[in-house]
């Protein structure tokens, strides 16, 4: 049975995870192959495939309209995981608003549409923040964020504005326990959350730092579990990021279905999951 694990022609950075699936892979007697999901004339070696696995598409973000476009479009004629619809909805970072809406708690956000002319002063004030992170609405690593404080206005207006001229754009409030407790990410797959790691802070221009698997609290398992209900049936693998606020109430950063890495050099358990969990799907 043949399975391509898309990625992109040319990876901002290096995938940990690719090198070890390839090889669960291949040795649970599986056809594995890595597809560029932008490669000219890839189009008719991924319809070829019986499952196509997202991963390394970390390129998206540049052209997310004929990302998701393509990801419809494969998946009209063979097995996408995550599936098309699920990825047509989290590849804009709005869907953190119906997250709240749902009752989930997450990073307090404010949205501004391209184009859009806000006043960055108003929104500190608004909600008494003292340092705020400016983002794009569709990014990947740290394609553009930056973190500014209360007595950096300038720069921060300068930024968002530079930001809204050509996308959308996000306002967050800057979480202190990043630098404690930490950006935890919870790793979903095949309907079990099996591991956890730390990241530290990541901006425009810096490299992804993780720790080895750290323990999961009871409140961090179930208030991941709460956020990916909806569609938890559906997914074959997802990463929930999390932080804790001054309170100590969990809020979510970032609910990632579509490319996340997923940690597998921590948990050789999750790899293996992963991969039967792939074979289970090529049999139904």
């Amino acid at each position: 049975m043949r399975v391509a694990i898309a990625t992109c022609q040319s990876p901002p950075e290096p995938d940990p995870d690719e090198a070890l699936l390839v090889e669960a892979l291949r040795v649970a007697g599986l056809d594995a192959r890595v597809l560029a999901w932008d490669e000219p004339g890839a189009a008719g070696a991924f319809a070829e495939q019986d499952v196509v696995v997202l991963r390394s598409t970390w390129n998206y973000y540049e052209r997310v309209d004929a990302f998701v476009a393509w990801v419809a479009k494969i998946g009209g004629v063979t097995k996408v995981l995550n599936p098309p619809r699920i990825v047509a909805w989290n590849a804009r970072k709005t869907y953190l608003a119906e997250l709240e809406r749902r009752g989930v708690d997450i990073v307090p956000t404010e949205f501004v549409l391209r184009s859009e002319t806000r006043d960055v002063a108003a929104i500190f004030e608004k909600h008494g923040w003292d340092q705020v992170v400016i983002k794009p609405v569709v990014s990947a690593g740290s394609f553009r964020t930056e973190r500014f404080a209360r007595d950096a206005l300038l720069a921060a207006q300068s930024f968002l504005d530079g930001l809204v001229a050509d996308r959308d754009a996000m306002v967050q409030r800057w979480m202190p326990s990043v630098e404690t407790y930490g950006e935890r990410s919870l790793v979903w797959i095949d309907g079990e959350i099996t591991h956890a790691i730390r990241k530290t802070p990541r901006f425009a221009g810096g490299v992804e730092q993780v720790s080895g698997e750290v323990p999961i609290a009871d409140d961090e398992r179930a208030f991941a579990e709460r956020a990916l209900a909806p569609f938890a049936s559906e997914l074959l693998y997802g990463r929930v990021d999390m932080v804790r606020d001054a309170d100590g109430v969990l809020r979510v950063m970032e609910l990632e279905l579509i490319e996340p890495s997923l940690f597998f050099r921590q948990s050789p358990r999750a790899l293996a999951r992963f991969v039967a969990a792939i074979g289970r799907r090529l049999r139904q």
